[in-house]
Parts: C-alpha cells; sequence; structure tokens
C-alpha cells in the first residue's frame, strides 16, 4: 500500500509537468517521466505507464502491456487513484472507437523500433484449434512483412498494434494465438484489422 501512495503522491505533485508537453525541453521531460516510471516499478516492475495530452487536461493510461496476470495489480492502482484535477486516470488501454481514419486510410504509420505498419493496411483471418474449439486465434497478414520477418521485435510491434486497436482486455482474453504471414492478393476471407472488435464481439 505504502508504494501505492507513494506514486500517486508524486503523480499529484508534479502532474503539471505532463500537461506542459509542449513547453518544457524533452530532456525535463524524460527526467520527470524516468522518476514516475522509476515510482511505479517500485509498486510493480512490469507495469507501464502511457501519458495522452488533451486540450483540457491529461490522460494518464497504467498499463499491464497485455499481461493478464498483472491486470490485479492495474485495477488496484487505479483503484486507489486520487481526484487530480483536469487529469483523467484509466486503468488498461481502452479499444480504439474512432476507426473512421482506419476506414478512410487517412491512419498515420504507427513506428516500433524501425517497424513501420499502417492498420489501414493490415489484414487478419481468424484461426481455429482443432483440439480447443473454444480457443480463437488470428493470422495477421502484413505487406511488408518479407521486409521485416526477420526483425525479432516484429511479433512485438504487431501485438502493440492490436492492443491499442481492441484494447488490453480483449486483447489478453478473447485472442488465444497470433500468427503472421505476408498478404497476398489472392487470399479469400481476409478481414480488415480494424474490425477485429466487432468480429470478437459477433463471435463470442
Amino acid at each position: 500500500m505504502k508504494t501505492i501512495t507513494t506514486f500517486w503522491n508524486h503523480f499529484q505533485q508534479n502532474n503539471f509537468v505532463f500537461l506542459l508537453l509542449n513547453e518544457i525541453s524533452k530532456d525535463e521531460l524524460k527526467i520527470h517521466f524516468d522518476k514516475l516510471i522509476e515510482i511505479l516499478h517500485q509498486y510493480n516492475k512490469d507495469l507501464d505507464l502511457i501519458i495522452k495530452n488533451k486540450t483540457k487536461g491529461g490522460e494518464l493510461i497504467i498499463t499491464a502491456n497485455g499481461n493478464p496476470y498483472l491486470f490485479k495489480e492495474v485495477e488496484l492502482l487505479v483503484h486507489h487513484a486520487p481526484v487530480v484535477e483536469r487529469w483523467k486516470i484509466t486503468a488498461f488501454l481502452q479499444p480504439e472507437t474512432n476507426l473512421t481514419k482506419y476506414e478512410n486510410g487517412t491512419d498515420k504509420p504507427l513506428e516500433y523500433y524501425g517497424i513501420t505498419l499502417r492498420i489501414s493496411e493490415i489484414y487478419f483471418i481468424p484461426l481455429e484449434n482443432p483440439n480447443k474449439p473454444t480457443d480463437l486465434g488470428i493470422k495477421v497478414l502484413l505487406k511488408n512483412y518479407i521486409v521485416h520477418k526477420d526483425n525479432p521485435r516484429l511479433r512485438e510491434a504487431v501485438y502493440v498494434h492490436i492492443e491499442h486497436l481492441i484494447g488490453e482486455k480483449a486483447f489478453a482474453n478473447d485472442i488465444a494465438f497470433i500468427e503472421i504471414a505476408q498478404l497476398e492478393t489472392s487470399q479469400k476471407n481476409k478481414i480488415k484489422l480494424y474490425e477485429l472488435s466487432n468480429y470478437l464481439i459477433n463471435s463470442e
């Protein structure tokens, strides 16, 4: 409990720094961010945080990086969060609700350790495990798979994209396994990746 209190006290005292993201130097920001992460890691070394700046305030997201074994830790920490003016404090990455940019193909490419992927250009095919019929898997189809297939970070990059798209809990609870392959024009039954949330809801 002490480490939870320490984390929230520190955030309360320094939250204004993160609201001024555009007004202070990157170096200074990094010092504050690293300090906040360091205190978070005293509570649990495997948790992470994401700060989003909005026009009227900020959002602090506590994430378990998709690890279901840490979900209770995230929930406990956020449960004890104080009310901080102009801040929304959220447990877990939430599903993306505005899919228009993907439908229009106007989404920006997301870069992850040199791997550039655009959600609007990614497809998936549902997979079943004959030994466990209730387990749903997906084969993720990338148009530049050949370029990145030897990159040890590729799987991680794909996971991060899917997690941001469908939310951390759905990613951990609803998808049993993921394969990655090259997108071929001739592939049948492929579905746009941004439709994955709807697919998961409808297949329950």
